[in-house]
């Protein structure tokens, strides 16, 4: 029974719904798993097979599957308010968590949207819209890093430096600005991740100079740009960053819709530079992974350029679930998990358990680059086969383990509820994979890694 349900649930699968970041025919031969039901760390298909959710559900599940308190929240709100519109109307869920947001990170008001891709484009046109109403109106132009995702949509894939999304769309978008990235990587022999930093740094300044008077913000992944193959970097760079778009007026935008809410080892990533941007991107793990919703917030400086008796000079944008109250009372829980159970002392334990157990696989002889910043790990494989990532998605999925590479880059970036069993779970399948798919590939020699 569960097995026809499981082929039943494919089909109308593949006869109505278009699948996200997928070329679908790949679905010929690499089946679409229909899950029946999750709880923690797992996920599970019709025939009752149970596959470690390593990825977090696309990086939002924070806290696992099923999780009691926010459903009970969820529950809870239901019998109140499930949604009101925001324009001329406020409520208590989102009053609340933006009194909290902004009480943790320094900013003032907060402005809503429903996904990442939404908050790249509220946080641009919003810095764009501030300069115009001070009458810098050349300030027109965005500065991001090479092999920078900050989202899909047209004005975010302008900011997206990862071709694979943004060579089709090319005539669509508008000709922005690339600064070198901080790969820690790139080290040199005898150069440490800072060096890299310092040198990345230098090349910013440049472009600053030549260019600040037309660039509106630089907009920045902090400490791990996540679709380029999870690179990270020193935080040595964002403090320059922050001073140097000081200097050239330039606003500072901070993309945490993938890092933020403890993903780094800190609630928010740019606290390890103990420095502060002028608009900071929240979406994914912001729910826990129950609801979608993005946030922006930003100075109260920013906040007054559009308050005036003048409707053109204020921010008219908007969305319809702007503000959910059921996706702001998850928020408001996921917030409460965080301060009732320690979360980030508990991760820092967590991490430094995985990390242990993760040295076999930084010692295998096809791996390159191991490297870990809080609960998020990766490392690039020594692999001539072109198939590389589906082929090791696949095996991986054999062995009840969902881990999706990105290219050849392998990464962990499980909910913060991992345990030990589960750890040695996907580093045996993980072993298991790299053994059957570099089966006759040779590998060239291991060279020294640029990463801690």
């Amino acid at each position: 029974m569960h097995d026809s349900q499981a082929q039943h649930w494919l089909a109308r699968s593949r006869a109505a719904v278009w699948h996200p970041c997928t070329q679908m025919k790949r679905h010929e031969t690499l089946p679409i798993i229909p899950i029946a039901r999750a709880d923690g760390i797992w996920l599970q298909d019709f025939d009752g097979r149970r596959y470690i959710d390593g990825v977090s559900s696309w990086w939002v599940n924070l806290f696992g599957h099923n999780q009691p308190r926010i459903k009970q929240a969820l529950k809870d709100q239901l019998d109140t308010l499930e949604h009101v519109i925001l324009a001329g109307f406020t409520h208590q869920p989102v009053v609340e968590l933006s009194e909290r947001l902004a009480a943790l990170t320094g900013l003032g008001h907060a402005f809503y949207g429903s996904d990442g891709a939404s908050a790249t484009e509220i946080a641009l046109k919003m810095s764009f819209h501030y300069w115009r109403n001070h009458g810098q109106t050349q300030k027109t132009r965005f500065l991001s890093l090479e092999h920078s995702y900050h989202g899909e949509t047209v004005g975010a894939l302008a900011v997206t430096d990862v071709p694979l999304f943004s060579d089709t769309y090319a005539p669509l978008l508008q000709h922005n600005l690339r600064a070198p990235s901080p790969d820690a990587r790139r080290a040199a022999p005898g150069e440490t991740a800072a060096d890299v930093a310092r040198r990345a740094a230098a090349a910013l300044e440049t472009l600053l100079q030549q260019h600040g008077h037309e660039i509106a913000a630089f907009i920045i992944e902090p400490l791990v740009q996540g679709a380029a193959g999870m690179v990270m970097y020193d935080p040595l760079y964002l403090a320059e960053a922050r001073r140097l778009c000081d200097q050239y007026r330039v606003h500072l935008i901070a993309d945490e819709i993938a890092v933020g809410f403890g993903r780094t080892g800190t609630l928010f990533a740019c606290e390890q530079a103990a420095i502060r941007a002028d608009f900071l991107c929240l979406s994914k793990g912001i729910t826990g992974g129950y609801l979608p919703l993005s946030c922006v917030l930003t100075t109260d400086d920013i906040y007054a350029a559009f308050y005036d008796d003048d409707v053109s000079r204020g921010f008219l944008h908007s969305h319809s679930y702007t503000g959910n109250a059921l996706a702001c009372r998850a928020a408001l829980t996921v917030l409460d998990i965080f301060e009732d159970e320690q979360v980030i002392a508990a991760n820092l334990a967590t991490a430094a358990l995985f990390s242990r157990h993760l040295a076999e696989i930084a010692a295998h002889p096809a791996v390159r680059h191991f490297r870990q910043r809080g609960m998020i790990w990766a490392f690039d494989v020594d692999c001539q086969r072109a198939d590389f990532g589906p082929a090791f998605f696949s095996l991986m999925l054999q062995q009840g383990c969902l881990v999706r590479p990105i290219g050849k880059t392998v990464y962990f970036m499980p909910p913060y509820i991992i345990e030990e069993s589960h750890m040695r779970q996907l580093i045996d399948a993980t072993l298991m994979a790299l053994t059957q798919l570099l089966a006759g590939d040779r590998p060239s020699s291991r060279p020294e890694t640029a990463l801690p």
